[in-house]
């Protein structure tokens, strides 16, 4: 199933163990869940139910292979994050990307280094158009 995850959208609390599991790389169920537990009230079997659900969706992969099951990420996050803001600009901003950057802009304080990073990307894309 190498297509499973591709259009699949993760659920809040799947998203909180992928962010993991991007982050540290393939772990066991108690490594995820100790991280978790840090940022929200989770019972260990909770979130083994739920990456055994994101294994069977198809979001994770799991490795057999010794006693303790190993699981990864089978989605990306590039991926992932593409297909959730390009449902969100399609069902909160009615299709505008611009909407999407301008709310963001105006409610969120940009440090000097990301309007950099900001300005370097308009003036990229500006220069592919042309």
């Amino acid at each position: 199933m190498s297509t499973a995850g591709k259009h699949i959208k993760p659920t809040e609390s799947e998203l909180e163990i992928l962010r993991i599991l991007w982050e540290r790389g393939p772990s066991t169920v108690r490594e995820v869940h100790e991280v978790l537990e840090k940022i929200k009230d989770a019972g260990y079997t909770t979130t083994l139910k739920i990456m055994q659900i994101m294994h069977e969706k198809g979001l994770l992969q799991r490795d057999t292979s010794s006693k303790t099951h190993i699981y990864a990420a089978v989605v990306s996050q590039e991926n992932t994050q593409r297909q959730l803001l390009d449902k969100m600009i399609d069902t909160v901003f009615n299709g505008s990307a611009s909407q999407l950057v301008l709310q963001a802009l105006g409610n969120h304080k940009s440090s000097p280094e990301e309007l950099e990073k900001i300005k370097a990307y308009l003036d990229e894309i500006e220069k592919q158009q042309k």
